[in-house]
């Protein structure tokens, strides 16, 4: 059995580069046939009022064929609440790696994400529980942490 992960977004033409940049992603290739995801979309009968202007570029997958392909399904709506399931980006190598490189290797990521439309709403600092992490939101304020 196989999975995506699906993200509610008013705007995948804004999610997906961030997306794409943050995991190391790459956009989906159109269905074979299709030199477009709209192409493809209008192809089974998708309204062309719900494709918006772009070329449909709603999906990413990872380049290694580790990780979950990713869709982001347009919704009508604006985020209003906490997310109930977020990303962590691991990027500091584990409780292995000493907490000094890991809050090096952290920071750099958020603020690469920063530069790529991200804010930084805390950080969790446990000196006691030797932790070091950075929540924070995408352009469209869904929340995800970098530890």
């Amino acid at each position: 059995m196989g999975f995506q992960l699906a993200i509610d977004c008013t705007d995948p033409d804004r999610l997906v580069p961030f997306w794409a940049a943050a995991l190391d992603y790459r956009p989906q290739d159109p269905p074979q046939g299709h030199a477009t995801w709209r192409d493809y979309y209008v192809s089974v009968g998708v309204p062309e009022e719900e494709l918006g202007d772009g070329d449909c570029a709603d999906r990413l997958v990872d380049p290694a064929g580790a990780g979950p392909a990713i869709w982001f399904q347009v919704v009508p709506e604006k985020k209003t609440l906490k997310n109930r399931l977020h990303v962590d980006l691991m990027v500091g190598g584990g409780r292995t790696v000493p907490v000094a490189e890991r809050r090096v290797r952290v920071d750099a990521k958020v603020a690469e994400l920063v530069g790529l439309g991200a804010t930084v709403l805390n950080t969790h600092d446990g000196e006691a529980s030797d932790h070091y992490g950075v929540t924070m939101a995408d352009p469209e304020g869904n929340e995800f942490c970098v530890a």
